[in-house]
Order: structure tokens, then sequence, then C-alpha cells
């Protein structure tokens, strides 16, 4: 009986273990798709959270899968400082825009080309959390932006505005002119008596 009892002590310790195990691991967060023009930067936002402080330990990946499936490539990499890849097609296109302190390990590519249509994959570990999810972006580099309902919002303020510095405007001209048209009948009238 006490065999049995010891056993089942061990199975709920090993449970417990596990889940507070997968409590303590990484959280990985970035935006699940990124929309950008060719030829310019853009920045790829990876933030984390963890339930251990931020160690000197913690190390950042960044890697990039492209579309055609071909195998995956070294973009960054962070452990104490960041890192820049000395070859492959980010080589001097990729800078770090993280920072530690506030658990943003971002970072921007510079002069999109329709090449780097892929996914980036931002991996986190901060020791002891040495497990957790890994943040996903898929990136589109596309020729020219969409007409979207920013597009459409934009162009309506600004259409709002302009209205309005004309009508305001044309008031001050009429009440300018209207000014003048009865200075000038006061004038005539003190002329005339």
């Amino acid at each position: 009986m006490r065999g049995r009892a010891w056993l089942g002590a061990a199975l709920v310790l090993g449970a417990q273990l596990r889940a507070l195990w997968l409590a303590a691991a990484v959280e990985v967060h970035t935006a699940k798709e990124v929309v950008a023009v060719n030829g310019t930067n853009q920045r790829l936002k990876c933030t984390f959270s963890s339930s251990s402080p931020v160690s000197q330990q913690l190390s950042v990946s960044w890697n990039f899968q492209p579309e055609d499936l071909s195998s995956h490539e070294p973009v960054f990499y962070y452990l104490k400082e960041p890192y820049k890849p000395p070859s492959g097609r980010f080589k001097e296109r990729v800078t770090w825009d993280g920072n530690i302190e506030r658990n943003d390990v971002s970072i921007i590519i510079w002069n999109l080309q329709p090449s780097d249509n892929g996914t980036f994959t931002c991996q986190v570990t901060n020791w002891p959390d040495v497990y957790g999810t890994i943040g996903e972006v898929r990136l589109r580099v596309v020729q020219k932006v969409n007409f979207s309902e920013i597009h459409f919002l934009a162009v309506a303020i600004g259409s709002a505005s302009v209205l309005m510095i004309v009508v305001v405007t044309a008031v001050i001209i009429c009440r300018q002119r209207r000014r003048k048209a009865r200075d000038k009948r006061i004038e005539v009238a003190d002329t005339e008596l």
C-alpha cells in the first residue's frame, strides 16, 4: 500500500512541477503579418515576458525562412550585445532596435526587397527560462501601398482642413470688404454734411 501511495504522490508532484515549468517559460509576442513597401525600412517588433528577471545570459535569435521554403537563414543574434550577421542577405541590412530593460528585442531590416518575403522568427531565452514560444512575423514586401481605410481617413481629414481654411479666409475677406464699404459710406456721409 505504501508503494502505491508514494507512486501517486510522485505523479501529483510531477504534474505540479510540469505545470510550474510551463508557467515559467518565456512568452514571445510579435505581429503576425507586416506589409512593407519595396526599398523602405521596416521595424520587426518582438517583445517578451519572463517569470524570471532579465539575466546576463539572455539571448535573442532572429532567423528567416524564405517563401520558397529553402533553408533557414540567421538574421541577427544578441547575447550581452548585438551581433550582426557576418554574411548572407541581411549582412549590413539589419540593426538592433530593442531595449532589453523594456523586454523589447526588435530589429530593423533596411532596404527591403521582394526576396525578403517570408517568415522571420524571434526566439528569446532568459536563464533559467530557456523554453517558451517562438514569435513569428510574416513579411510581405509590395511594390506600392494599397489604398486603405487609414489613407481614406487621412484624405478626409486633409480635405476637411483645407475646406475649413477656405471658409475662414472667405469670412475674413467678406468682413474686411463690409468694413471698408461701411467706412466709405460714413466718410461720404461726413463729407456731405
